[in-house]
């Protein structure tokens, strides 16, 4: 039995995630897989309100469940964004989703915006350390709204952190049958936090002889994925460079429309989400791509065992690609209500086995 949360989200979060759960249901559906799919209304309508943004025992809840489906929060009736970031990040920190995963896959030539790049150059994975760094929320201001104002973010890397983000992304190349594994930091100018990184990703390298360990600067791992992706197997940086260079690689497969992502720890429950926002002024107006909440779906039921299932929706997907029948950001004509039909429809209509 496969027991599936559902948190909508906002804005067009709600519209995308409908169609992926459509999607979900439907693949779960042809192999006849028992599940329970719950929803939450967690998110600004729920805040507005009741004064709530994630329930104190949410989490306890939440670790009831196989995975959790999010759809994209944001919304400007909360200028804070305050209900946003206290169920996104009190998820992924609550729940110790150490690992970002992203896919930076082309599934289309068409929609590569890179001359004469085809998929078989754009196929890797970047892991990105999800509880540290930056976005841990240590520092504060000192004089806000004056002329003496400071205001002072750290960044904290812990070798516990480091080490199971790089020994993940080792273990990955290797199950995946991939070859290599690169380490992307800025260690020629934060020294620190890069010694760590940097002594960190070696060390764990020695563990695994049979993959080819290497490195490179994050401003030139940036000027890399554009000129030559096909270089790259498994990549592994930091939280706040990781937040950057996977939106580079969503744009490499399409746009943030085609981006999928997990929010991972091992052996626990785990969160997926398409990547884009909440896009406030295209709700309500069935015109969001759901294609990267739909391959949100697949990932889920690839890391919940049902692999099937999720090649199921990815071939889905990629007919409707191949075909142009998409949302207009694609080049198609239809709306999100539609483009969630048409794949519904071609996983039903797949041939078995």
């Amino acid at each position: 039995m496969s027991r599936i949360a559902v948190i909508p989200g906002d804005g067009i979060g709600i519209e995308v995630t409908r169609e992926a759960v459509g999607a979900l249901t439907a693949a779960l559906d042809r192999s006849g897989a028992p599940r329970v799919i719950d929803e939450f209304p967690w998110g600004a309508e729920h805040y507005l309100k009741t004064g709530e943004t994630l329930p104190p025992a949410a989490l306890e809840k939440l670790r009831g469940y196989d995975a959790i489906l999010l759809g994209a929060l944001g919304d400007p009736r909360v200028p804070d964004m305050r209900h946003a970031a206290d169920i996104l990040f009190g998820i992924r920190f609550g729940l110790d989703l150490y690992v970002n995963l992203r896919p930076v896959r082309l599934l289309d030539d068409r929609i590569c915006p890179l001359k004469g790049r085809t998929t078989r150059d754009v196929d890797f994975v970047m892991l990105r350390e999800n509880t540290e760094g930056l976005y841990a929320g240590i520092g504060g201001q000192f004089r806000k709204g004056t002329a003496d104002e400071v205001a002072i973010q750290e960044d904290i890397n812990t070798r516990r952190g480091v080490e199971r983000i790089c020994r993940h992304a080792f273990a990955l190349a290797r199950a995946r049958g991939r070859r290599k594994v690169l380490m992307s930091d800025k260690s020629n100018a934060l020294r620190f936090a890069g010694d760590l990184w940097q002594r960190t990703f070696h060390e764990v390298a020695r563990e695994f002889p049979d993959l080819e360990a290497s490195h490179l600067y994050v401003d030139a791992l940036a000027m890399q994925m554009v000129r030559d992706p096909s270089q790259f197997d498994v990549v592994v940086t930091n939280n706040m460079f990781g937040d950057i260079l996977t939106d580079l690689g969503a744009a490499l497969q399409g746009g943030l429309g085609m981006a999928a992502s997990g929010n991972i720890h091992p052996g626990r429950v785990s969160m997926f989400e398409p990547v884009h926002g909440s896009a406030p002024k295209h709700a309500g107006r069935n015109v969001a791509n759901p294609m990267g909440a739909i391959l949100s779906a697949a990932l889920l039921l690839e890391h919940i065992g049902r692999a099937e299932e999720a090649r199921l929706i990815e071939s889905a997907v990629i007919d409707c690609l191949r075909e142009r029948r998409t949302t207009r950001d694609l080049g198609g004509d239809l709306g999100t209500r539609e483009v969630g039909e048409e794949i519904r429809q071609r996983i039903e209509r797949a041939p078995a086995g």
